[in-house]
């Protein structure tokens, strides 16, 4: 804990500092949830389709799902999203013949049957 996920278009792979994004982001989210750095695991997955609206292309997605085990309040999980998102945008730039990225954040708990080892 956290589990956090980045889901990103193909076209942002040459366009998207992954590496970097995690390792600013990791002590961001230890610093707002009140846990430790060593907890949180960051990975990325890569979309080869996106879809906006009514256009086929020229669009770029990422989206930061961060889950947390529960007990954090609403007004936290916010300021967590909107600080994800803020982070997000300096480390990725328009691919070659795409609009600016589409970027979001969500955080969530974990589900009650979370285990780990």
């Amino acid at each position: 804990m956290p589990q956090i996920t980045v889901d990103y278009s193909d076209s942002l792979a040459d366009a998207f500092d992954r590496r970097g994004f995690a390792l600013a982001l990791h002590p961001l989210v230890a610093d707002i949830v009140d846990t430790r750095l060593a907890a949180c695991k960051t990975r990325f997955r890569r979309t080869d389709d996106s879809v906006v609206a009514d256009e086929a292309t020229g669009h770029a997605l990422v989206h930061i799902g961060i889950a947390l085990l529960p007990g954090r309040t609403p007004e936290v999980k916010a300021k967590l999203s909107a600080a994800a998102l803020d982070l997000v945008a300096q480390y990725v730039r328009p691919a070659d013949g795409t609009a600016e990225p589409h970027l979001s954040a969500e955080v969530r708990d974990l589900e009650a049957s979370y285990v780990k080892r």
